[in-house]
Order: structure tokens, then sequence, then C-alpha cells
């Protein structure tokens, strides 16, 4: 197969509804169908056992082995999320999990006026972290952002985040569903009980590191490929297309998602044809060499470098 495509698994949770569009995360694997209709389906972590290398990449598979390596979603928040954290992949370990967790987020069309926190604005000690969190007052010590469609941010382990209501976007990550919540507006689950925190957990990821700006700004283009994020979990860029193009993946070794993000257009993958739409995304083997577009589409893509 030249591509493959996989039917997203949707979540409803207290503050609104994620669609997993790829996910090897164990539990939440999403499912290929191979060979059309009354075929068996495929989880993510069943294509990567078969095909190793040749799905992932040479580097890629000695680095990451049986299991896909992002974890592909779109997020629609319809109240505002916890406030939390995520470890460091050697934070994670030390305290008994399998990696940690890096993500950017890509806005997608929000409500007017919808924003996110990401980063602390001003500078705060571990002591006045348990103090503000015990008060109740952590947001105060929080960069906010005012977001519109285009908008995009890096959010690496260790940088306290929350997406607010009325928030549409894009999040890719790694393959982890760690979450610390250290508040969450002293809201109860679905038995009436206050959800858990986690203020031990989250304290020891904490990187208090303040920056003056936690956005990623870059010169939005047509018909060219426009880097957003490099780092060591996924590269990411945006292509905004009004003409046909060739991406060249020949020396590319690893696997490409493609995540629609408007319109639709038509991939010419090594010679077999598939449409990308908005709102689904395609998995482009590491054994790829060219893929041709044409239509008008945006659409990200992604893949990770070892």
């Amino acid at each position: 197969m030249k591509y493959y495509k996989f039917t997203p698994l949707p979540k409803t949770l207290i503050w609104g509804t994620e669609s997993w569009q790829i996910s090897g995360v164990a539990g939440s694997e999403t499912l290929c169908s191979l060979g059309g209709e009354g075929s068996t389906p495929k989880t993510i972590n069943d294509l990567v056992l078969e095909q190793k290398a040749a799905l992932l990449g040479e580097a890629n598979y000695q680095r990451f082995g049986d299991e896909f390596p992002l974890l592909i979603k779109f997020i629609d928040a319809h109240r505002d999320l916890s406030i939390q954290v995520h470890p460091s992949d050697e934070i994670a370990r030390r305290q008994g999990k399998p990696r940690g967790k890096t993500e950017m987020w890509y806005v997608l069309n929000s409500e007017p006026g919808a924003s996110l926190y990401n980063g602390l604005q001003k500078q705060i000690t571990p002591e006045k972290y348990k103090e503000m969190v015990d008060n109740k007052t952590i947001c105060d010590a929080l960069a906010k952002y005012e977001v519109s469609e285009g908008d995009c941010f890096f959010i690496p382990a260790g940088r306290i985040h929350a997406i607010l209501n009325g928030c549409n976007l894009v999040e890719i990550q790694q393959t982890s569903d760690i979450t610390y919540r250290i508040y969450d507006y002293d809201r109860l689950d679905k038995d009436g009980k206050p959800r858990q925190l986690h203020i031990k957990e989250a304290s020891e990821s904490i990187d208090y590191t303040v920056q003056s700006d936690y956005q990623i700004h870059y010169t939005p283009k047509k018909d060219e490929s426009v880097p957003l994020i490099e780092c060591p979990y996924f590269n990411t860029a945006v292509y905004d297309l009004t003409e046909p193009m060739e991406i060249d993946y020949s020396e590319l070794d690893s696997f490409v998602v493609l995540i629609g993000l408007k319109g639709e257009g038509k991939l010419t993958i090594d010679g077999e044809e598939v449409i990308l739409h908005a709102g689904e995304s395609i998995l482009i083997p590491a054994t790829a060499k060219e893929v041709r577009t044409e239509g008008t589409m945006k659409f990200l893509e992604t893949y990770v470098l070892s």
C-alpha cells in the first residue's frame, strides 16, 4: 500500500470532544481496513509490527520499535480544559511511565475571543506554585493568548498549559496519554466526585523557565512548504496549495502524516491516487518517494527525524 487511512476514534469528555485520527496508544488504537469490505481491520501498531522500518523508517524503527510514535488529534473545546503539565521522557520513566509527552497545537477556525494558556508569564518558585495551587490562583501565573485560525504553539514537556473554551485545533504529540492536572475549577466527574488532581507528579515535571513569547511566529505562503516546528519528536510544516505541486520524499527516512485542514485535493503517491479531505489524515509509509498534489487544499505535514 502507498498510503493508509484510519477510522477516527471519537472521545466525548467533560470539556468537549476529541477525534483521535491516528493513535498507537494502548487501548485506543485507530483501525485501518485493508482489502475492501469484509476484511479484518488492523491497528496502526499491527501495521508497524508487520512492516517495521518500511513503514516508520530505519532510524525511527530502531528508536521506537513496534509502536507508532505519534498521536494525531482534532480537539474541540466546549469548556475550559484543566490547567495541566506533561512530564519529559526522563521524568516519566522515573515515575514509572513509558515516556513523557511533548506536543504542538495548530489552531483551526475557533469561536471569537477563544483563548488558551501556554507557559509562565512570571517567575514563580516551586513553593509559590504550591501556594497558588492551594489558593486557586495558578492561572494568574500563566501566559494567555487569544487565538485565531492558523496560530501555532509548541508545548514541550514541562510547560504548564490549557486549551480554553471555544478553541478548535489540531494536536500533534508523542504517543502518550499522560496528563497531570494541576487545577480543574473544582469540577465534578460523572459520579459527582471532584476530578482527580496530580499535584505531586506535576510539581516534579514543571519547567519554571519564563519566556517572553510562547507562540510560533511564521509567515503564511501559498504553494510551498512553510516549516512550523522542528523538535526531536516531530517536524511539522503547513501547505496552502492553489496549484499542483510535487513533494519529494525520496531522501526522507520517515513515515509522513498529512492532516487535511481545508478544502480537498487529489494526492498521487508513487502512482496511487487518493483524495485528502479536510478533517482527515493520511499515513504515507517511509518507502514512499514522491507525492503529487492537485486541488485547492490546506494541510499539515508531519514526520519524525531520529
